[in-house]
């Protein structure tokens, strides 16, 4: 992965997190001024579309870190790993409120502190090994031998 392809998934990442996250964080804090729960699925999906159009031609626009990392072990993004993807989402909202993306969880794990950030390796850990092992597979199932 190229210098110029590494810096606009940091630029799109931090915008995700920032427009994101942050809408949810005023949400919870000023519940007055009505954002709520559509607002803040509004900010996610609406940076998202910005940083597609922004940098989508340039890094692919995975706004996830262990995305990245697997994409850059198996050489190219598979539609099965969007598809997984859409599937952990789905799965994972009860639980993890769909926290699978590393940039995502460090944010809101800095300004909680405490047992929040004792955790939050966990969120790094387990997806980006998760990403190393599913890109190995998927080359070793596809590999031409």
């Amino acid at each position: 992965m190229n210098l110029k392809k590494l810096l606009a998934e940091v630029i799109g990442t931090s915008w995700l997190v920032l427009g994101g996250c942050g809408a949810a964080v005023l949400a919870a804090a000023f519940p007055e001024v009505g954002i709520g729960l559509h607002g803040v699925s509004l900010a996610f999906g609406l940076t998202v579309v910005t940083m597609a159009y922004a940098i989508g031609s340039v890094s692919g626009c995975h706004l996830n870190p262990a995305v990245t990392i697997g994409l850059a072990a198996a050489g190219f993004a598979p539609l099965a790993i969007g598809l997984g993807l859409t599937l952990i989402h789905l799965v994972t909202i009860p639980v993890t409120n769909t926290s699978v993306n590393p940039a995502r969880s460090l944010g809101p794990a800095v300004f909680v502190g405490g047992w929040a950030l004792q955790q939050v390796w966990l969120f790094w850990v387990g997806p980006i090994v998760g990403a190393i092992i599913g890109a190995c597979a998927y080359k070793v199932v596809h590999s031409e031998k």
